[in-house]
Order: structure tokens, then C-alpha cells, then sequence
């Protein structure tokens, strides 16, 4: 199927438009959104107009990507940082304030999905990061009655860390920070995108000699050191930057519309 964009950014023709709620249900069946406990609402965030023809599709839903989905004529926002998190303050004030005006002003729907975009086992954060990177899944492992969000395989083929990290520097632009814990080759590894570097532990259960993350914390540090594994972490916004944007593809060929991933790139 032909691109809905031009090589210079510009859409095509218009082909195809669609219901919000066809959209929207669509969305949270394929990703079994319902299924999950998390920390935000998934689906529909923002009810913008009832016909969708021009989707984009971003990492966070920042003031700066909503900008640039006006600019692009979108009806409806597709992310996977979204708003509403538990615990944040319920007032809508501030930066909040702007970004809701905005979408609003412009009658644009925001489509958030968060765990079920980390957990697909195609269009997920995770599976799309494996397909970047040339990893094969062998097998998936989580906290028990959660979703399986950490997956486990190999490489293309056995390597140094350093011929890892080099690896994924070609692969996603952005030079990883590499903790040593050991001077073993990597034959097999653990990795979840975005900020799970608290699943370093559960990577070492598995037995894996290097794991795969976005951030870093201070602990995360002697965890690998100390159990002799070897972690990278390679930023959240470049780990999680591809579901997105497979999710998107799939929705402009299910539906015929036209999709375009914008990125506006955040150094962590």
C-alpha cells in the first residue's frame, strides 16, 4: 500500500476516514487494553471530532508534539505518554491547561495506550525495539498475575559488550551508557524498554548475561556490578519510540487512513 506522506512531509491525497469510536474500539481490542492494570487511562484520553482521516503518532503527547499534529491537520493523536497518571495533581492549570486548550481548540482526540503498547507482542515497545535491534524473542517473564513486559532472546549472534553497545548506538542514533558487571560475551539478554531498570533483578533470575533499558538509577548500578551482569540503558524516549509508530502503520492499513509519526526527540 502506497504512503499516505509525501517524502517531503506533505499527506497525499486523502484516501479513507473513519469513526472515532470504530477507532478507538478497534485500538483497545487489539491491544486487550482492558486487560490491564496501569498507572494511566488507556484508549481515549481527549474527544476531539467524530471522523478520523489524518492520525499522527508521537512518543509523549507534549505541547510541542500537539503543535506539530495541528500543523500536519490531524484529527486525532495517537501516544503513548498520555495524561491523568495516578497521583498527579487533578487540576487542570498550567501546562496542563495548555495542552488541554490546545486539543481542544482544535477539536483533536488523544488516543494514549501505555502497558498494552509495552506488552504487544507485534506492535509493542518491546517486540518493535527486538525487530530494531535484530533480537530474537525466545521467551516473556513479569511479576506474577501482571503483564509478561520483560522479554528474553539472543542476539544476531554472540558479542563483546562493547560490540553490543556499539550495536545499538548504528541501530537507535543514541550512544548507550553501559554498566560492566562482568567480562562475559553476551549470548542471551533480558530487555524492557522506558523506565524499567527495576526489572534488572528479574533479568538476573533469568540467568541472562546483559540487560536492556531505558534509564538508569543509582541503585541499578551495584545490582549489575554485584550480580555480574552487564546493563544498558538506552534512553526511554529512544526504546520506546517505535511501537508507536508500528501501531500507527497498522491503524492507516486497517483503515485506510493517513498516519505520520513526528518526532520530537528528548535526550533521555
Amino acid at each position: 500500500m502506497p504512503s499516505a506522506w509525501r517524502a517531503d512531509g506533505k499527506p497525499n491525497r486523502l484516501r479513507r476516514m473513519t469513526s472515532l469510536k470504530e477507532l478507538v474500539q478497534y485500538c483497545d481490542q487489539y491491544l486487550d487494553a482492558a486487560s490491564f492494570r496501569d498507572y494511566c487511562p488507556n484508549g481515549l484520553q481527549v474527544e476531539g471530532r467524530g471522523e478520523v482521516r489524518r492520525l499522527v503518532s508521537g512518543v509523549t503527547a507534549s505541547q510541542a508534539l500537539i503543535e506539530a499534529a495541528i500543523e500536519a491537520g490531524a484529527d486525532a493523536l495517537l501516544v503513548h505518554h498520555g495524561y491523568f497518571w495516578k497521583g498527579e495533581d487533578a487540576r487542570i492549570t498550567g501546562m496542563k491547561q495548555r495542552r488541554l486548550r490546545l486539543l481542544l481548540q482544535h477539536d483533536i482526540s488523544l488516543l494514549a495506550y501505555h502497558l498494552p503498547l509495552d506488552a504487544h507482542a507485534t506492535v509493542g515497545n518491546n517486540a518493535q525495539l527486538a525487530q530494531r535491534l535484530g533480537l530474537t524473542v525466545q521467551d516473556r517473564t513479569g511479576e506474577p498475575g501482571g503483564p509478561q513486559l520483560l522479554f528474553l532472546g539472543v542476539p544476531e549472534s554472540p558479542m563483546t559488550a562493547e560490540a553490543f553497545g556499539a550495536h545499538i548506538e548504528r541501530r537507535l542514533g543514541r550512544r548507550p551508557q553501559h554498566i560492566p558487571g562482568s567480562g562475559a560475551r553476551i549470548e542471551r539478554l533480558a530487555w524492557c524498554t522506558g523506565a524499567a531498570q527495576g526489572y534488572i533483578e528479574q533479568a538476573v533470575a533469568q540467568g541472562v548475561d546483559a540487560f536492556l533499558s531505558g534509564e538508569i538509577s543509582e541503585p541499578t548500578v551495584h545490582v549489575a556490578r554485584e550480580c555480574g551482569i552487564h546493563y544498558f540503558a538506552a534512553g526511554h524516549h529512544a526504546t520506546e519510540r517505535y511501537g508507536v509508530q508500528a501501531l500507527g502503520a497498522c491503524l492507516a492499513g486497517h483503515f485506510g487512513l493517513e498516519h505520520r509519526f513526528i518526532e520530537v526527540d528528548n535526550p533521555v
